[in-house]
C-alpha cells in the first residue's frame, strides 16, 4: 500500500460523500484562513490535507467525481510529484494570483449546479469576482457552510502560542502613535470605525508578536478600531495579566476570537466602517449589519508598516550585520567539509539554522529554508524533505558536481532577512557560468537603478529582465516582495513584477523590497542572487531637484557573492566596479563580526575581481 497517496484518496472521497450529503455539486478550498494568511495554522490547511499537495499557494477544486488543484509555474514539478496516483489534476495556470480556478468552474460546471465555499477564508475581492461568474452561469453559491468540517472529523482546533509585546528599541514607534496613524486614516475617509483582519496589519498596529502562524511571528486576532478605544478579538488565555493592563493604558481591550463577527453586526445605524476589500473575508462583509455605511479603502498600517522609519532601518543594519556573520561560519564549515563529511540538502538547512540561532536577537526562520542541489535548484519553492533530497557530498569526495542553490532567511527582533545565493560544488560548466552572470547582471542592474519617487514597482522589474532577455531567457516568479519590520517575509503594498501596476504599488522611502531575478534550466540547474534593499533619497543627482524627488537602492543584505561563477567575459567594467565595491562594504561590515575560519573565509571570498 503507498501510505502517502492511500490517505488521500480516502480523504477525497469522504469529502466527496459530504458533498452529496448536502446536495452540493462542487467545494472549492482556498489556500487561506480567516485572516487571508500566506502559512496558514494546521486548522486551515485543507487544500493540504484533501489533496497532498504541501506548496504554500495554490487552490483546490473538489467535484462528486474529480478533483482539480490549480499550481502555477513554481510549483508544477512539485505539485505533480505529490499529486502522483491521489487521483488529483494539475491544472497549470501562469501566476499565482489570478481567477484561473473561477474561469474553469464557469466553464465545467452546469446550470443549477451549487458550489460551496467557506466565506470565512474567502477574500471579499474574490467573493465578489466568483459570485458574478456563478451568477451569470446559472451556478448556485453557497457560502454559509464549512465542507471541511463536514469531512475532517479531527481537524485541529485554534493555535494557542502566547503573545508578546514587540519593545523598545527593536519597537521605537509607541503602540499609540501607530493608533493615532490609523484614526487619521479613518478620519480622512470618514470612518467612525476600521476593521483589521490580516495579522501583520494588526500586530504592527499594537506592537505585539506572537508565534500561531510558521515562520511569521503572528498571532491570530481581529481588531476593530474606533475613534477612542480598540477591541482585540483573541483568546485571551495567550496574554499575561501585565501585558493586559499596559494595552487598556492604550485603550485596546480584548474580547472573545469568535465574537468578531457579532461586533461588525452590532456596530449602531449610522456608523461608518473602513474596510479594506482585499485583505477582509467575504464572511466578516456578510456580517456587517445592514443600517452601516462601509467604505473600502486600503488599510492605512499597510502602507505606513511598508515605510520604515530611520530608527527601524538602523535596527535592520545590524540585523544584516548578524545574518551575514552567520552565514559566513555555516559557508565556511560548508567549504571546509565538502568531500570530508556527509552533507546533503538537509544538512545545509539544519547547520545554517544552527548559526543563524546563535546570533542576538533572533527568533526563528523567516520560511523554509530552500536548498536545492542541481535539479532541485530549478525548483523555486524546492524544499528538501526526509524522505526525499539530495546528497553533496560523502566522507570521501563529493556525490556530483553542479550549483547548489540556498534561499534562507531569519526572524530577528531587528528585522526579517531573506537571502540567496549559489555555490559551486566542483567546477562550474561555461553554461552555468554564463546562466549565472546573466542573473547577476539583473540583480546589480536593478540595484543601482535611480527613480522617480512614486513609482509603482512593476515598472521596475524590466531592468532585472534584460540581461536574460537579450538572449531569450526568462523566469517565471516576480523580481521582488516587500519585506516586513520583525513581520511576514512577503508583505505589501509594492511588489517588482510583471503585474499591472496600480497606484497602491508606488514605491516611497523607507520600503524594503527584495531583488531576486533567477533562470531555471528543469532538471539541470537554477540560478536565483537575492538581496535586501531599502528605497532611499538618490543622492548626487544632476537634475538638482527640478524633475522631482528621486529614490535608489541601499542594499541591506551582507553576504559575498560567489565570483568562481561569473563569466568575466560578461561583465562590464561599471559591473566589475559595483561587485567589487559591494563586496568591500561586506568585509567593512562583516569583519569584527566573525572570526578564525570565519573571517579567513569572509576575506577571501569578497577578494576583488
Amino acid at each position: 500500500m503507498d501510505i502517502r497517496t492511500d490517505p488521500i484518496k480516502q480523504r477525497l472521497a469522504e469529502l466527496q460523500l459530504a458533498l452529496a450529503g448536502q446536495q452540493i455539486d462542487a467545494v472549492l478550498v482556498p489556500s487561506a484562513d480567516p485572516h487571508l494568511s500566506e502559512y496558514l495554522p494546521g486548522r486551515w490547511q485543507g487544500r493540504e490535507r484533501f489533496s497532498g499537495f504541501t506548496g504554500s499557494m495554490g487552490t483546490l477544486v473538489v467535484l462528486r467525481e474529480r478533483a482539480v488543484l490549480f499550481a502555477d509555474s513554481r510549483y508544477w514539478v512539485q505539485a505533480e510529484r505529490e499529486l502522483a496516483q491521489t487521483g488529483v489534476e494539475l491544472i497549470k495556470i501562469p501566476t499565482g494570483v489570478g481567477t484561473h480556478h473561477i474561469d474553469w468552474l464557469a466553464a465545467n460546471l452546469p446550470e443549477g449546479a451549487t458550489l460551496a465555499v467557506d466565506a470565512a477564508v474567502l477574500s471579499l475581492a474574490m467573493g465578489k469576482i466568483l459570485a458574478d461568474s456563478m451568477a451569470a452561469r446559472g451556478v448556485t453559491l453557497r457560502t454559509d457552510i464549512d465542507m471541511l468540517d463536514q469531512a475532517w472529523p479531527d481537524r485541529p482546533g485554534m493555535p494557542l502560542a502566547k503573545v508578546y509585546e514587540h519593545v523598545a528599541p527593536h519597537a521605537p514607534t509607541p503602540r499609540g502613535a501607530k493608533l493615532d496613524v490609523v484614526r487619521a486614516a479613518m478620519a480622512r475617509h470618514g470612518a467612525t470605525h476600521h476593521f483589521v483582519s490580516t495579522l501583520d496589519d494588526l500586530c504592527w498596529i499594537t506592537n505585539l508578536r506572537g508565534a500561531d502562524v510558521e515562520y511569521n511571528p503572528v498571532f491570530c486576532a481581529h481588531l476593530l478600531v474606533s475613534g477612542n478605544a480598540a477591541t482585540l478579538f483573541v483568546d485571551n488565555s495567550k496574554f499575561d495579566a501585565a501585558l493586559v493592563a499596559r494595552l487598556a493604558g492604550d485603550g485596546v481591550t480584548l474580547a472573545p476570537y469568535p465574537q468578531a463577527a457579532a461586533a461588525l453586526a452590532a456596530l449602531p445605524a449610522g456608523s461608518t466602517l473602513q474596510l479594506d476589500p482585499r485583505r477582509i473575508t467575504l464572511g466578516f462583509r456578510q456580517a456587517v449589519a445592514p443600517g452601516v455605511r462601509v467604505v473600502e479603502a486600503p488599510n492605512p498600517s499597510m502602507l505606513a508598516k511598508a515605510r520604515k522609519g530611520e530608527a527601524e532601518a538602523d535596527h535592520v543594519r545590524e540585523t544584516m550585520e548578524r545574518d551575514g556573520a552567520a552565514m559566513c561560519a555555516f559557508y565556511a564549515w560548508f567549504e571546509a567539509a565538502l568531500g570530508r563529511e556527509a552533507i546533503s540538502e538537509l544538512t545545509v538547512d539544519e547547520r545554517l539554522s544552527a548559526e543563524r540561532a546563535r546570533q542576538p536577537g533572533f527568533v526563528g526562520l523567516s520560511f523554509s529554508t530552500i536548498a536545492g542541489f542541481n535539479a532541485n535548484g530549478a525548483l523555486p519553492h524546492y524544499r528538501a524533505m526526509p524522505d526525499a533530497f539530495s546528497p553533496i557530498s560523502t566522507t570521501t569526495g563529493l556525490c556530483a558536481q553542479g550549483l547548489l542553490l540556498i534561499d534562507s532567511g531569519g526572524q530577528y527582533l531587528g528585522g526579517t532577512t531573506d537571502i540567496t545565493r549559489v555555490w559551486p560544488i566542483g567546477t562550474p560548466s561555461a553554461a552555468q557560468k554564463a546562466d549565472y552572470t546573466r542573473v547577476l547582471r539583473g540583480t546589480m542592474a536593478l540595484s543601482r537603478l535611480r527613480f522617480p519617487i512614486g513609482t509603482p514597482g512593476p515598472m521596475l522589474d524590466v531592468m532585472a529582465r534584460a540581461p536574460l532577455w537579450e538572449q531569450g531567457l526568462d523566469y517565471g516568479h516576480g523580481t521582488g516582495h516587500g519585506v516586513g519590520y520583525f513581520l511576514n517575509v512577503h508583505e505589501g503594498p509594492q511588489n517588482i513584477s510583471r503585474t499591472l501596476p496600480d497606484a497602491s504599488m508606488a514605491m516611497w522611502p523607507g520600503m524594503i523590497t527584495s531583488i531576486e531575478p533567477g533562470l531555471y534550466r528543469p532538471g539541470k540547474w537554477g540560478v536565483r542572487i537575492e538581496n535586501l534593499v531599502l528605497n532611499v533619497p538618490a543622492q548626487g543627482l544632476q537634475g538638482g531637484g527640478e524633475f522631482g524627488d528621486f529614490l535608489e537602492f541601499e542594499t541591506l543584505t551582507l553576504c559575498p557573492i560567489d565570483t568562481r561563477c561569473i563569466d568575466l567575459t560578461l561583465l562590464r567594467t561599471d559591473e566589475r566596479e559595483w561587485l567589487n565595491h559591494y563586496h568591500q562594504q561586506v568585509r567593512a561590515r562583516l569583519h569584527r563580526h566573525v572570526q578564525g575560519e570565519a573571517r579567513a573565509w569572509l576575506e577571501k571570498r569578497t577578494a576583488p575581481i
